[in-house]
């Protein structure tokens, strides 16, 4: 994606590539290369681009969108049937529409409307720089998130234990105490406008995986982009969002975009293609969760008494920036008031000194992370967010320390508890921890502080990567303060040990201050004055215990992502590598994998002896269980890994 343009609507790029004859189209993607590392100059509403000395295209965004193809408007001669139109629309990031959605509710939340009959899986940790950001998933049910799980291929469910205290923190999806009762559903099945939405997004879907990241260029893009706009209109926009973080995540593998993760890759083609797989079957709970809302509906809640906890700053690979501050009310609760607009680094490094947007309070981010908000004719959707309509009134009230009531008793909750509440369906994906600082550790993707959590040790990484923020560097300087105790909030990350995303701590020398590690810059003043120059090496270690060999099949499904079907059409070594799977108790694994590269390898021929074009559906459904099936045994030893202990439904 090229730094500098504005988001552009999925249906705009669609119509724009649509309209481009089959000999334009092949040198489409010779188009946005070229476009790609041009500079946009942003006069207002208006983002130039020069083609060459003589030509400039017109990028026209306001409200920070291209929402029409007349918005988009170039100088050359052929224009505007030109590639050029087209191509600068493919380079530009895709517009997010759960957040303009979002942001447009801020402003009309007076009119309350009843919830929707949705819930949506937990928010995947990094679609964005470090991790994806909860203002995109509380804003609408449309993260690219796993699938419902199929009760019939699922590994057995995750359980509390019976003797587990009761979880006193507010779930975030929904809320049973601020929701009013949920009206029937109209369309107890799925109507016809859906099940072709949901054949075109698997069709497209599984085009992308036939050809992999390489493979999908521009063209493949915009088709999976038509297949997202129509699954919105068609109302299914958490499939369209899932759909979208596809085309996002392809775009940044192919311009060497460092945030990309191959994992959040995986993640959102898993999503689109269970969407699509499961709804023509789905009825009741499960058919809402996979149609997903346009926008959260917002319930009336009286007057609140608000605690603030920490800001985070927001930073999407979607073109989007701001920020989120987590609050608390009396009875535990979480609420969270975000400001999150179109924007890049710059916008969420200042995000924490804008004002918050309820009533008349001229309260900053940064400010009410630490003070206390009182609020009167308060309005909350079923993620807790707070409405910002013009009859919510709003004064600052005093705030109180991590250690006081109530804020305390979310450090209450035991660890494995929290645990399962972030990893389940409806709950928030936060964690409250007392730790002690151990050292670090080096990974692939950079050193991870280690601390001791009574008894359990947790990998703890920051939150962003991006140089303009501080979390990393503030992660380097608190290891080198082995030894401190220090309360944490953190967003749990699924992997096979105990892993979190740390997103504020107390402060190293006065516990009732408290840092923002996306936003505060630590000081080696900060740290006790008794602290080594340098971090040493941690006190207990750091290796995780056996695990199954579950990555045999895992790196074959991203390998799938990566490289399209015909990386797994060759011949190699699963059979060796199912042996393995079925010798660690793994069967099914096993017999995934055989699946996978057999569904990859099969060519048939017609009468003609002539090569017959590959099923992608065998291929697509065979990856979709791979996928599926990793996931859910990824969910339970990351459960067990923070000390909850799967039972059998």
């Amino acid at each position: 994606m090229s730094p500098g343009l504005p988001p552009v609507a999925p249906d705009v790029t669609a119509e724009l590539v649509g309209a481009l004859s089959p000999r334009l189209r092949k040198r489409l993607d010779a188009g946005v290369a070229k476009l790609a590392g041009r500079p946009a100059v942003v006069d207002g509403d208006t983002v130039r681009v020069a083609v060459d000395d003589d030509t400039d295209l017109e990028l026209h965004a306001p409200g920070g969108v291209v929402s029409s193809t007349d918005a988009i408007r170039c100088g050359c001669l052929l224009a505007p049937d030109c590639l050029h139109r087209a191509a600068i629309a493919s380079a530009a990031p895709v517009a997010d529409a759960s957040v303009a959605d979002a942001s447009a509710a801020d402003e009309v939340t007076d009119e309350v409307a009843e919830p929707a009959a949705t819930t949506a899986a937990p928010p995947n940790p990094d679609t964005t720089e470090g991790s994806a950001p909860p203002p995109e998933s509380d804003l609408a049910e449309g993260s690219a998130t796993p699938p419902h799980r199929d009760p019939a291929t699922a590994v057995p469910a995750i359980q509390p234990r019976a003797d587990a205290p009761a979880n006193t923190a507010t779930p975030r999806k929904p809320n049973p105490t601020t929701a009013t009762a949920v009206p029937p559903d109209p369309d107890p099945t799925a109507t016809p406008a859906q099940l072709s939405a949901a054949q075109a997004l698997h069709a497209a879907a599984a085009a992308v995986l036939e050809a992999g990241t390489d493979g999908a260029g521009a063209v493949v893009q915009a088709e999976l982009l038509r297949a997202a706009h129509t699954a919105r209109l068609a109302g299914l926009p958490r499939a369209a969002a899932s759909a979208v973080a596809v085309v996002t995540g392809l775009r940044a593998a192919r311009g060497g975009d460092p945030a990309y993760r191959l994992a959040d890759l995986v993640t959102a083609l898993h999503a689109v293609l269970g969407a699509a797989h499961r709804l023509p079957r789905a009825t009741g709970p499960e058919l809402a969760a996979l149609r997903g809302s346009v926008r959260q509906a917002y319930t009336p809640d009286g007057s609140l008494r608000l605690y603030g906890l920490f800001s985070e700053p927001v930073l999407t690979a979607t073109g989007y920036a701001g920020a989120v501050t987590w609050t608390a009310d009396a009875d535990g609760r979480l609420h969270t008031v975000s400001d999150v607009a179109p924007g890049g680094p710059g916008r969420a490094v200042g995000a924490a000194e804008r004002a918050v947007r309820i009533g008349d309070t001229a309260l900053t981010h940064r400010e009410l992370s630490r003070a206390g908000l009182a609020v009167s004719g308060a309005t909350v959707s079923p993620t807790g967010r707070l409405g910002a309509g013009k009859k919510v009134r709003a004064v600052r009230a005093a705030g109180v320390a991590w250690d006081g009531d109530p804020l305390d008793r979310l450090w209450a909750v035991p660890v494995a508890e929290q645990a399962l509440r972030a990893l389940s369906e409806d709950g928030h994906d936060l964690l409250f921890l007392d730790v002690t600082l151990l050292g670090t550790v080096r990974e692939a993707a950079g050193d991870c502080l280690l601390a001791d959590c009574g008894g359990l040790t947790v990998r703890l990484a920051a939150a962003h990567d991006h140089p303009a923020l501080p979390d990393r560097e503030n992660l380097r300087l608190l290891a080198a303060a082995p030894g401190s105790r220090l309360r944490v909030v953190v967003r749990l990350a699924p992997a096979p040990h105990a892993r979190a995303l740390l997103l504020a701590t107390a402060h190293p020398t006065d516990p009732a201050a408290r840092v923002d590690l996306g936003f505060d810059r630590l000081q080696r003043a900060d740290l006790p004055a008794d602290t080594p120059t340098a971090p040493v090496a941690a006190a207990v270690t750091a290796s995780a215990p056996d695990e199954p060999p579950l990555h045999l099949l895992r790196r074959r499904v991203h390998q799938a992502a990566s490289g399209g079907r015909r990386v797994l059409a060759f011949p190699g070594d699963s059979a060796s590598d199912a042996r393995r799977l079925g010798r660690a108790g793994l069967a099914t694994a096993g017999d995934l994998l055989d699946e996978l590269h057999a569904a990859a390898a099969e060519r048939d021929r017609d009468a003609f002896g002539r090569l017959i074009p590959a099923d992608a559906g065998r291929f697509a459904r065979a990856w979709l269980g791979a996928a599926q099936y990793t996931a859910e045994v990824d969910r339970a030893l990351c459960a067990a890994a923070w000390g909850a202990e799967p039972e059998t439904a």
